[in-house]
């Protein structure tokens, strides 16, 4: 009984550090795709 309440805080935890990891990932490509339309805008030129 014990060492089932280990293993379900151990995947609580593994599953936190998942979640982490991937939400690390989407804000980095979120920020470089910002950074890439900021300077795609800011070189355009209008007549």
């Amino acid at each position: 009984m014990r060492t089932r309440r280990l293993d379900q805080g151990a995947v609580a935890v593994e599953y936190a550090l998942l979640v982490g990891l991937i939400a690390l990932a989407v804000i980095s490509g979120v920020t470089a795709l910002g950074l890439a339309v900021i300077d795609l805008f800011t070189s355009v030129e209008f007549p």
